[in-house]
């Protein structure tokens, strides 16, 4: 009798775990879509550019109509997740995304597709935004976090090279109104199988109210910094417009966060930043996609506007970079974070990017891709296959269980924030000295390169920035290590200096 209960104990626990692997396929998917949508517009630029009619620093608020939304919501949607349950956010943003991106395809003018990528990274913040704080739930041990973040981490990146040639064969096969329908299929499937295999999680209620209005005013003053920033390679970096817009931004975010420190329950509650590891870590991950979204956006546009690739060529050209992040995010940095730690882990990861960066820095006029091309996506991929990983673990190592909603959406937030903001930087600054140059007599591809090589700098010195502020900030204590149940507890006891 004893060994039929024991039986029907392994068999149950046997279906719990398959259940939540099967749920972390889920949301994988989720997390595939956005990444698809990110990178597969990347490829299709230059022909929605030409489509459309879009300038060159215009071009920018295809990306960044997205990425300000998505960054802008992802703390309220965390906070969401935390209050009325994970589950029912993550469900609510997949059909908000499938629906938006369906009006994505069928824009046919400049306002339609900005605005429908307004509401598309709408929809991708309320998915994000849970992803991480269900994922930290359903794998508590250290080894089984660190190897469920990896898959994760493959995703995203594995994601980037499906979205990069997918964007290339449907933009030249059909058009790239077809590199959004792509999502159609995908967010049906995510709902159903999300439906049935996440586990529902109640929240700890609406009681104590959402801070509607600090949601408002960091995403309004997101949108006025980064419109500043587009809008100064046409009205000058030192013109009226542009310092007013500016300074309103500034202003709406020192606004914001005195209304975080007088509120009872913030959007952001400020005693989170006490952790060092997530102070380090929101700092970094707001550095390091300036460098990641900065590659995809200049390096398509170098591909296809200086050497002359194809849509489906560029799409293949980002291949080995894509891979590379991939296969080191999925295997090699899991393993190395659960012997040596995420700092350990993250530095030798940012160093590789920062070599990537200088090397794009330099690509020529009439480059070669084996030559110039594929020695700096090589450094690249490899580099930011180790740092995904573990700065994700850093960022989520010091929440307490009733806050993982709001981590995961500050995890998310910093890095969306800094893609959208380093790329209307880079899109701004580099067309501003593409038109110095011709200016001066340079040819067309040349004044083209020495503006990328002037944006690919810029991406290089944040991502040193990042790797200065990991060695200064971040803990150097052993997050991702494979822990006793000892340790464990004698960490969390160490813990609770931070407040959390």
């Amino acid at each position: 009798m004893e060994t039929d209960h024991q039986s029907e104990r392994a068999r149950v626990a046997a279906s719990a775990n398959r259940r939540r692997w099967l749920a972390l396929v889920v949301l994988c998917i989720g997390q595939l879509m956005i990444v698809l949508d990110a990178t597969v517009v990347n490829v299709a630029l230059p022909t929605i550019q030409r489509d459309l009619h879009f300038s060159q620093s215009s071009l920018a608020w295809v990306i960044n109509a997205y990425l300000i939304t998505f960054g802008g919501l992802l703390l309220l949607a965390g906070r969401l997740g935390d209050l009325i349950g994970p589950k029912r956010i993550f469900i609510t943003g997949l059909a908000v995304f499938t629906a938006a991106s369906a009006f994505c395809g069928f824009s046919q003018s400049q306002a339609e597709l900005i605005g429908a990528r307004f509401v598309q990274g709408a929809g991708a913040a309320i998915v994000a935004a849970t992803i991480l704080g269900i994922l930290v739930t359903l794998f508590p041990e250290p080894r089984e976090k660190a190897k469920a973040m990896g898959v994760y981490a493959f995703v995203a990146s594995g994601g980037g090279s499906i979205g990069l040639l997918a964007g290339g064969v449907l933009t030249q096969a059909l058009s790239w109104h077809w590199i959004f329908f792509i999502n159609l299929p995908i967010g049906c499937a995510a709902l159903i199988l999300g439906v049935a295999l996440i586990p529902a999680h109640p929240g700890t209620g609406t009681h104590d109210g959402v801070d509607v209005l600090g949601a408002v005013m960091v995403t309004t003053a997101v949108m006025l910094l980064v419109y500043a920033i587009v809008k100064a390679s046409d009205y000058g970096w030192g013109s009226f417009r542009t310092i007013v817009v500016g300074l309103a931004a500034l202003a709406l975010l020192g606004a914001f966060v005195r209304l975080e420190a007088r509120l009872a329950h913030p959007l952001v509650p400020l005693r989170m930043f006490r952790s060092r590891n997530l102070t380090g870590a929101t700092i970094v991950r707001v550095l390091f996609p300036i460098g990641m979204f900065g590659q995809f956006f200049l390096g398509a546009l170098y591909l296809q506007h200086v050497l002359g690739y194809s849509a489906i060529t560029t799409g293949l050209a980002f291949m080995p970079m894509n891979l590379a992040v991939g296969v080191f995010s999925l295997t090699i940095a899991a393993r190395i974070m659960t012997r040596i730690g995420a700092k350990a882990t993250l530095m030798p990861g940012l160093a590789l990017i920062a070599i990537g960066l200088a090397l794009f820095s330099r690509v020529p006029v009439h480059g070669s891709y084996l030559a110039d091309v594929l020695p700096g996506m090589v450094f690249f991929g490899i580099g930011a296959g180790l740092a995904f990983t573990p700065s994700i673990a850093l960022a989520m190592a010091d929440a307490a269980p009733a806050d993982t909603g709001l981590a995961s959406g500050l995890a998310n937030v910093s890095m969306q924030l800094g893609a959208a903001i380093g790329i209307a930087v880079l899109a701004s600054i580099s067309t501003s000295r593409t038109r110095t140059l011709s200016a001066a007599g340079a040819g067309r591809n040349a004044a083209l390169a020495g503006g990328y090589h002037v944006g690919y700098l810029i991406a290089g010195g944040c991502i040193v920035a990042a790797f200065v502020a990991a060695a200064v900030v971040l803990k150097d204590r052993s997050i991702g290590k494979a822990q006793t149940v000892e340790q464990r507890t004698m960490l969390h006891m160490g813990e609770g200096e931070t407040g959390l």
